[in-house]
């Protein structure tokens, strides 16, 4: 598939307000939905690389597993790896347990289920933990595992019913999560049943933007599309908060947002050549290693600290998790 810098650009744009909300800044109060605006992508990249290779007959599941061993655990494993000694020194014998359940959740791609039984994501007590962040790398590995099965199973029925049937999971899953939001909250933020229509919302972009058939904007209404894409997944960023019921009907707005960044803002826009500047490609492209150390830092400072890492430090810890690299 063809190389798009307004991807990365776009994963850049969901990385920074991840770290700085999580850093307790308050302008991004809503900073948390750049993992919304990762598994779109996510979702229109998986997709749209099984497309590509189904199209070309060379699309095998160990091929596609192995890739995504190799693209994810490493890195990973290493980060988990260089937080065990620091755990080890200064965590109490109770918060170490915890600290090793997570690390043994996290290798079976389950640590969205472990942080779903003990807590809900905003509480406070979760500042502390190293490892929570990697709730949505779970999500997005049993996502993985998952799709491409699915996909194999109704691409025999044609692809309009395997396009039917992504349609309606995206419904019955975005209608779950808006009742899980307010009756199971902690359930219903962690657990791939509530989080995957934001998924499945890439792959029906991928699907659209594979088919050769389609109809090519104008230029004012590419204009216009990548403007309000923008200005959705920015009002999520700096609007939400913790206040805020999630993921219900209010994840749409970032999620859509995402939706038209990918379909509008290409090279020839204002917005996709804003996306495509040199250095928010550069920080997309190490999105992932800044995203993997952001939290172990922070946790682990808040927890050296007694819970009381001021601004100063923690903003350091972000530059830092951006040269990071794994």
């Amino acid at each position: 598939m063809k190389y798009r810098k307004e991807i990365d650009g776009l994963r850049a744009l969901a990385v920074v307000p991840v770290i700085f909300f999580h850093a307790g800044f308050k302008p991004f109060s809503g900073g948390f939905v750049g993992v919304d605006v990762f598994f779109v992508i996510s979702g229109y990249l998986i997709t749209s690389i099984i497309l590509t290779e189904k199209q070309q007959g060379n699309f095998t599941l160990i091929g596609f597993y192995e890739r995504r061993v190799r693209r994810i655990l490493p890195a990973l494993f290493f980060v988990m790896l260089v937080c065990l000694p620091f755990a080890w020194l200064w965590m109490m014998p109770g918060d170490m347990q915890r600290f090793s359940q997570s690390v043994a959740a996290v290798s079976v791609f389950a640590s969205n289920i472990l942080f779903w039984r003990q807590s809900g994501y905003f509480d406070t007590a979760n500042e502390l933990k190293p490892l929570l962040h990697t709730w949505s790398l779970a999500v997005e590995e049993q996502f993985y595992v998952l799709f491409p099965l699915f996909l194999l199973i109704t691409w025999r029925l044609g692809k309009r019913w395997t396009i039917v049937t992504l349609a309606l999971i995206a419904v019955i899953s975005v209608s779950l999560a808006h009742w899980g939001s307010i009756h199971k909250p902690a359930a219903a933020f962690y657990l791939l049943p509530t989080r995957g229509f934001e998924l499945t919302l890439g792959a029906l972009v991928a699907f659209y933007a594979n088919d050769k058939q389609s109809t090519p904007a104008t230029q004012s209404i590419s204009e216009l599309s990548a403007f309000i894409g923008l200005g959705l997944v920015g009002y999520a960023i700096l609007t939400f908060d913790d206040s805020t019921p999630f993921p219900s009907l209010y994840a749409l707005v970032p999620t859509l947002g995402v939706v038209l960044l990918i379909l509008f803002a290409t090279p020839q826009t204002f917005v996709g050549k804003l996306l495509s500047y040199r250095w928010l490609v550069v920080m997309g492209l190490i999105s992932y290693s800044a995203y993997l150390w952001h939290q172990p830092m922070f946790a682990l400072a808040r927890y050296r600290t007694f819970d009381q890492a001021n601004g100063p430090l923690l903003l350091f810890l972000s530059v830092l998790a951006v040269f990071l690299h794994t």
